[in-house]
């Protein structure tokens, strides 16, 4: 299982750990350190659409709106941390840590 996220995301530890005790064999990539291809932002894109981005963080609130209105993978490229977390790589892939992701991948 590939785990994209960030180390410092209270979410993401907490989703890993869970997964981790589950039994789940967890590969993570830290978006900010590791970074993310454009290839895997293009996969991720395509999966989820503009529910990729997040709109609610600090780092979107940040941004002109001349940023806001460019290319959705060019800005995730330049700011990886716009990127709802997690993007979990299992049978298929999830986004988030909500309640119907938990219930897939830990029952």
């Amino acid at each position: 299982m590939q785990f994209y996220g960030l180390k410092t995301c209270d979410t993401c530890r907490k989703a890993q750990k869970l997964l981790t005790e589950a039994g789940h064999s967890v590969t993570v990539t830290d978006v900010r350190a590791d970074g993310v291809s454009r290839a895997d932002l293009e996969r991720f894109h395509a999966a989820f659409g503009d529910a990729l981005v997040n709109t609610r963080s600090t780092t979107w609130r940040g941004l002109s709106d001349e940023d806001r209105a460019r290319d959705p993978i060019a800005l995730l490229l330049d700011h990886p941390t716009l990127m709802k977390r997690p993007v979990i790589e299992a049978d298929t892939l999830y986004l988030g840590w909500g309640k119907d992701v938990q219930a897939k991948l830990i029952g």
